[in-house]
Parts: C-alpha cells; structure tokens; sequence
C-alpha cells in the first residue's frame, strides 16, 4: 500500500511540474515560432528589413541629418537618370533647411521620417518614441503639407515602445537590407561593392549624403539598370505605392 501510494505521489508530482512547464514556457515558443514566420516576410519584431523579393524593385534610402553639399550632387545624379527614391529627413535638418527639403519633394522624391534630434530610440521610453516621431512629423507636415508614413530609427536602434509609438501614430518602421556604411568608411568603391554585390529584388539600401557615395552614385544606378532592377521609392518596393 506504502508502495502505490508513493508511486501514486510521484506520478501526480511528475504531472504537476510538467504542467508548469507547459503553462510558464509555451508562450515564449509561441512567441519563437512567430518571429521566425515574420523574419521569413521581411520583417521582423515590428520592423520592415525588405521588400517584396519577387519584384525587380529595389530602393536606395538616404538617410539625411547632415551632408548637404553632397546632397545636392546626389539630387543632381537621381534627376539625371530620373530616379525617385526616398529620403527619410532628421526633424532638426528638416527645420533648418527648408529650401532643400523643398527641392526634395519638388523633385518627386518620398519624403519619410528620420525622427527628430537622432536619438538612440531603443533605450527611450513610449512617450519619448512618441515625441520624437510627433516633432519630425509636425515639422515637415508645416513646411510641406505632408503626412509622412514611413520612419526610420536612427542608428536602425528601436525597441518595441518605438514600434508601439510608430504605429499610433500611423508610420511603418522601415530597416534596412543593405547597408553601404558611408558615414565611417570613406571609400567610393568599398560604398558601390556594398551597394551592388548579390543586389535582389525587395532590396533597401542605406546610404547618407558623404562625399564618397555622392561619387558612387552614378555607377550604383547604372548598374542597377543594367540588371534589369527598377530604382524606386521604399513605399514602391514594399507595395504600400502601387501607383
């Protein structure tokens, strides 16, 4: 009897611990299984890394907070080969160079948030996500009238409060697939290989206004158009622009 009853206790002990492991850990596997299947669609944690890789449309994001002298070069070399593409302005550039943010968006190119002061958005609370979208929005909203959907954090630093805050207020959070790393490696042919090497469809490539991809530029396109890729706004290659 002192034999069943013990076997009978370590049975019920065995069931009870393997409940609790069930109920404390299924759902972090739910959670795995998720982010698999959301990395496997470009995306991943409430951020978009790629487009639609099945298309030949590919985007190169320029990220602007400083740079304008090569900046407009740039715009000179998108113009020339007819290019649009998409600039994801800095609230504290944007305020202090109307002019050039106008001949931006007058040239036909997407206009999409880069935040306000370029803060580590990752290590910043909602409210401070929230406020450091709002500012950006709410400055080129009054310059150009434009609602922007589109942000990318700085530094490609977010947490989920930046996702949270984001998507309140109506923005996609956009990474990127591709990135050239212009602003510390000051090398036009290290910048284009960054750029072209294995370039496929859906493909987002970060880039800054510097002296060097300023140079890479031209090359980067040609060679873009020279594989059948179609150079176009982020919104364009994510299929949120199908216009």
């Amino acid at each position: 009897m002192i034999k069943n009853k013990k076997l009978f206790m370590g049975i019920m002990s065995n069931i009870i611990i393997a409940t609790f492991v069930i109920f404390t850990f299924l759902p972090f596997w739910g959670f795995e299984k998720s982010e698999t299947k959301e990395a496997a669609n470009s995306e991943f944690n409430g951020a978009i890394y790629a487009g639609d890789k099945a298309s030949n449309n590919v985007s190169l994001m320029v990220n602007v907070y400083w740079g304008n002298e090569h900046l407009e070069k740039m715009l000179d070399i998108f113009k020339k080969h007819g290019i649009k593409t998409t600039f994801f302005v800095g609230g504290t550039w944007a305020s202090e160079n109307e002019k050039l943010l106008r001949r931006i968006f007058d040239n036909g190119h997407e206009i999409a948030s880069h935040g306000f002061k370029h803060k580590d958005q990752g290590k910043l609370s909602y409210t401070d996500n929230l406020t450091e979208i709002q500012v950006c929005h709410e400055i080129v909203k009054t310059k150009l009238g434009l609602e922007m959907e589109l942000f990318a954090p700085p530094s490609g630093s977010y947490n989920s409060n930046t996702i949270k805050a984001a998507e309140f207020l109506g923005y996609k959070t956009i990474m990127w697939t591709k990135d050239t790393i212009d602003w510390r490696d000051h090398d036009t042919k290290v910048i284009y290989n960054r750029a072209v090497t294995n370039m496929s469809g859906g493909d987002l490539v970060l880039m800054h206004p510097t002296k060097n991809t300023a140079e890479a530029l031209e090359s980067i396109i040609e060679y873009a158009k020279n594989h059948n890729f179609n150079l176009v706004s982020v919104s364009k290659t994510l299929g949120f622009d199908v216009g």
